[in-house]
């Protein structure tokens, strides 16, 4: 059985369930730790988990490694694992964490939901570079700080999935200053002034 989003989420229902069991979870762990912030909590489903899963569909097909930066209470990390199970069974995830508590929580999530998942509890910098096809991060940093981080990661040939807000043609004129790149800015589902920012040929000059 499929279900059907509104915001264009096309999921089996056992990847929904899963995807209902996370949100659970996330909330539960939220009371101790700040995962996300609790004024978010009420729209938790519109505002995080259909938010993250956008970036899902802008990966490639073949994507064999996903690394997601900064993964915190697993957005998106955990919720592309989650439809990469159902979708993109041969890809792997490694969510980088340097928060230890948040690191338990993201260990916890992908052993209850039985996720291709491994959990790096270290800062970004600090991790030997790992050629993802795919580098995601979502509120992490702006772009001139954040595409050190990523440039870390990616497969020369890889492309990076960043989520963006208001500010996303300023943080890519600055971007520029010091990188070269090709980038495609996608209309965010979920809130119109925000963008899904994709990236390749990522290169510093």
């Amino acid at each position: 059985m499929t279900v059907a989003m509104d915001t264009g989420l096309n999921v089996s229902r056992e990847t929904l369930t899963a995807l209902e069991s996370y949100a659970a979870l996330l909330e539960k762990w939220n009371a101790r730790i700040n995962l996300v912030a609790p004024s978010t909590i009420p729209d938790l489903w519109q505002r995080h988990i259909l938010d993250s899963s956008q970036l899902f569909d802008l990966a490639p097909v073949d994507s064999r490694l996903w690394v997601d930066l900064g993964s915190g209470g697993g957005l998106p990390g955990i919720v592309c694992a989650i439809l990469a199970k159902e979708k993109k069974p041969l890809c792997r995830f490694t969510l980088i964490e340097s928060d230890k508590r948040k690191a338990a929580f993201l260990m916890t999530a992908a052993r209850e939901l039985s996720l291709e998942v491994e959990v790096i509890a270290k800062r970004v910098e600090q991790v030997p570079a790992l050629g993802a096809d795919v580098v995601s991060a979502r509120a992490l940093a702006p772009m001139p700080q954040l595409l050190p981080l990523v440039a870390r990661h990616l497969a020369e040939t890889g492309v990076a999935l960043l989520p963006k807000g208001k500010s996303h043609a300023e943080e890519l004129a600055a971007a520029r200053l010091e990188w070269q790149f090709e980038a495609t800015s996608h209309d965010s589902k979920t809130n119109a002034s925000a963008r899904i920012l994709t990236l390749k040929g990522l290169k510093r000059g």
